[in-house]
């Protein structure tokens, strides 16, 4: 397996540089900042990143507000609370998407956040804790214990509230097979590990973060 500068080095190269590779890395949350963000935040952004999957991402945005009224802020009780006639009348709320399985998604994912919360105080403590070493066993968990949160949608809701995690875009998936790490996109449990642990080799030599090394793998395609 090649080494990370090696690596970073022909990203650079491709780029323009070293500062111009710089300014395209992600940044993630610290775990301070994790364990601010507020349950009904976490899931806010799970419901738009459930709804946006398979859809036109700008057509979720446009009716935001929409979601916002119809799912009470996000409060995380209120929604796990949600009767069986309120999220049947939402399938004809023309202010949302109206996907009967994705709007179900909603008040399970709060009783995960609420199961959460019992063990760990708050959904932003449980991330901030789950080791950036295991980071294929929290897809794995939020594939099991949240609703529709598998595949590349658990992988975005963690991007995109700021936990350390690497994205296998296609670019990704390329470079690890250039490498050798996997011989396709990793889905299986074997591959998986493979890939956290060469992102784990990686980030030890390097001292860079998941999201950080995710997208110089990106760049180097």
């Amino acid at each position: 397996m090649d080494s990370f500068d090696s690596i970073f080095q022909r990203a650079a190269k491709r780029k323009g540089g070293k500062e111009e590779l710089l300014l395209l890395l992600p940044k993630a949350k610290t775990l301070a900042g994790l364990k601010r963000v507020k349950d009904d935040a976490y899931l806010a952004e799970m419901t738009r990143c459930v709804f946006r999957s398979g859809f036109v991402w700008k057509i979720i945005e446009n009716k935001w507000p929409g979601f916002e009224a119809a799912f009470h802020q996000f409060d995380v009780a209120t929604c796990a609370m949600m009767s069986d006639e309120e999220q049947e009348g939402l399938t004809q709320d023309a202010q949302i998407v109206r996907h009967a399985k994705k709007i179900r998604s909603v008040p399970r994912n709060a009783a995960f956040i609420l199961d959460v919360r019992d063990s760990h105080g708050s959904f932003g403590t449980y991330l901030a804790t789950w080791p950036a070493t295991d980071i294929v066993g929290l897809w794995d968990d939020l594939k099991r214990r949240g609703d529709r949160l598998g595949g590349q949608t658990g992988r975005y809701f963690l991007r995109f509230v700021g936990k350390d995690t690497p994205m296998f875009s296609k670019d990704v998936v390329k470079a690890l097979v250039k490498l050798k790490v996997v011989d396709k996109e990793p889905t299986s449990k074997k591959a998986l590990l493979q890939a956290q642990t060469a992102f784990n080799t990686w980030s030890q030599e390097s001292g860079r973060s998941l999201c950080e090394i995710s997208r110089v793998l990106a760049c180097t395609v």
